[in-house]
């Protein structure tokens, strides 16, 4: 027989912002059932690179990038565990003088935001990393960004919203999803019905196809980031490496491993992504120019997934453009790690009061459809009452 249940909130997908969403909303004390066609954190957000960066992202990101920063301090507390978040610092590494000039220029138009960026060439440059190789003329470093384990930080997310009372349905597809009017219909298969007053669409690469549902299609396509790691090496990278300009980027564990990532791979199907041979080829090559301690060093795995790209290469977050009640957080273009969690937290803002502090209005979804305008989102009643202030 078909489950039929209701509730406050669904969210589906379960990802960093999608549990990250659940959780807040149960400290806020809204019900909520997530909806996770697989294991909460088993796409992007359990296969991506590991940084937890401020620096570097456009400055319309920032103010929702320094919310996380907060949150991502209380991550003990907030999911029981540290999940290996450490904050090393990210370097962003010149390779010329131009490059430099780019870094002076974002120091300069970010000095609002105190992330400490400090430039660095020179002797003080190697003096502070000697283990760069020669590629490297220069660099902006973040001290306070850093690096997790995404494998251990996105399903714990999960977790911490299931104890703290939300229903988390692992397995379950989400085969339709409608509004009758009175609240949206999900349904998964013929196992699952769920009413709720609000749905969050936190699907990932696969966001656009409920956006579409809501006559919201959005230009939305899938990339596939390439990952590799090494055996472990003796302690050496201190901090977490950016390039500008891309192509490369690279951190050390404590247990020694060095990841680094690049390039794309490619799609299988729908689901599954592999690293591309040549790709790969490129991409050490670059590793070891950067760093040439890895010249001699053993890559034990490699490994793709899948993440949603926009043209303009910002996200969605935000309500509908059409449909009250319903929330879109979708194509973070790789970089949707770090900001998960206040994602999920400014969710629960909209969801509870009908409003945020933090600005993101550069991420609506009406930026894809001029003239419209947003519905506003509520305020909304729910039968609990808020418990607990969200970060």
């Amino acid at each position: 027989m078909k489950e039929r249940i209701s509730t406050d909130v669904v969210v589906v997908g379960g990802g960093i912002v999608g549990a990250s969403a659940a959780l807040f909303l149960r400290r806020l004390g809204v019900a909520v059932v997530l909806l996770e066609r697989d294991l909460c954190g088993s796409r992007s957000s359990g296969v991506n690179y590991g940084g937890v960066r401020r620096q570097g992202r456009p400055v319309a990101q920032l103010p929702l990038s320094q919310r996380a920063h907060m949150i991502w301090a209380q991550l003990p507390e907030l999911v029981g565990g540290d999940g290996e978040y450490l904050r090393t610092g990210h370097l962003k590494i010149a390779r010329s003088e131009s490059d430099m000039t780019v870094l002076e220029r974002y120091r300069d138009s970010t000095r609002d935001f105190d992330m400490g960026l400090q430039l660095v060439t020179g002797r003080a440059l190697r003096e502070r990393c000697p283990w760069l190789g020669a590629a490297a003329i220069g660099g902006s470093l973040c001290p306070e960004d850093g690096q997790a384990n995404p494998r251990l930080v996105s399903p714990a997310f999960a977790q911490a919203a299931r104890r703290l009372g939300a229903d988390i349905r692992e397995g379950m597809r989400v085969d339709e999803v409608g509004h009758d009017g009175s609240g949206f219909v999900t349904r998964c298969g013929a196992a699952l019905e769920v009413r709720s007053q609000f749905l969050l669409n936190c699907g990932g690469a696969w966001a656009g196809a409920i956006a579409a549902q809501f006559a919201e299609p959005v230009p939305m396509q899938s990339g596939h980031p390439q990952m590799a790691v090494t055996e472990p090496l003796p302690f050496f990278m201190d901090v977490s490496l950016g390039v500008e300009g891309g192509g490369v980027y690279a951190r050390q564990i404590a247990r020694g491993n060095c990841v680094f990532g690049g390039g794309r791979g490619y799609a299988l199907d729908e689901l599954r992504a592999r690293t591309s041979s040549a790709e790969l080829s490129h991409l050490m090559q670059q590793a070891v120019a950067l760093v040439p301690r890895l010249r001699e060093a053993c890559v034990i795995r490699t490994w793709s997934g899948t993440e949603g790209y926009l043209p303009d290469r910002l996200p969605v977050i935000g309500p509908s453009d059409n449909t009250p009640g319903l929330l879109h957080a979708f194509g973070f273009a790789g970089g949707g790690f770090q900001l998960g969690p206040a994602v999920g937290a400014v969710l629960a803002d909209l969801v509870r009061y009908g409003s945020t502090e933090t600005p993101i209005g550069a991420f609506s979804i009406s930026r894809f459809f001029p003239g419209s305008g947003t519905i506003p989102v509520g305020p909304a009643h729910f039968a609990t009452a808020a418990t607990q202030e969200t970060p």
